[in-house]
């Protein structure tokens, strides 16, 4: 069965939050459940130049849901097989097993499974799996206007975009492999190398 997979262009995404919005109008989510966040990525340090000190910041930005991992975290933590892989290859959650125990949101490390304090079970991305099954893109995915978000199997995409998946603050990808592509921000290859501060843009 083949893998679902996002490309992720951190060299375009301008931290608009466009997807953002999309995940919240399709699925009406409320403000607090975030499927699809965007995190802003900021560092820098100092460097001389001519006899003076000069700051030199970045910042870049990461759109991130479900992965869709192929070692999901998230399906072995859960104790009731409520977060399970479906007939299609997504890791859903079926609310009727779900107990609220939080474990596969502990667990995963992109921050995926959102508890819903309403109705006390967990919820996460499907991917838009109606809109798959209807042969349409996530609707994520369809609303960046930057082009920074694309989505297929990850054959498909790695014939477009390569394999690349390391990106600082991201986990090593081959404890999990998570189901995305990256085209790394120019900035990204100083983060690795100076402290840097994770934090989600401000809420629609």
């Amino acid at each position: 069965m083949p893998q679902y997979a996002f490309y992720i262009d951190t060299s375009a995404c301008s931290g608009c939050k466009a997807c953002q919005a999309a995940c919240h109008d399709k699925n009406n989510t409320r403000s607090e459940i975030k499927w699809r966040r965007v995190y802003e990525i900021e560092g820098g340090g100092w460097e001389q130049q001519n006899g003076a000190f000069i700051s030199v910041p970045f910042s870049y930005f990461i759109s991130m849901s479900c992965n869709n991992c192929g070692s999901p975290v998230c399906v072995k933590a859960c104790p009731t097989t409520a977060m399970h892989i479906d007939k299609n290859g997504i890791t859903v959650v079926d609310p009727q097993l779900c107990i609220g125990c939080r474990y596969c949101e502990w667990a995963c490390p992109y921050n995926a499974p959102q508890y819903d304090s309403i109705i006390k079970t967990m919820t996460k991305c499907d991917l838009c799996e109606d809109y798959l099954l209807a042969g349409k893109k996530p609707a994520c995915a369809d609303a960046c206007p930057m082009r920074a978000l694309d989505f297929g199997t990850f054959e498909e995409l790695s014939r477009k975009y390569g394999e690349e998946k390391r990106l600082l603050p991201l986990p090593e990808p081959g404890l999990f492999d998570p189901g995305f592509i990256i085209k790394p921000h120019r900035d990204a290859g100083r983060a690795t190398n100076e402290k840097v501060k994770v934090a989600a843009k401000k809420e629609i």
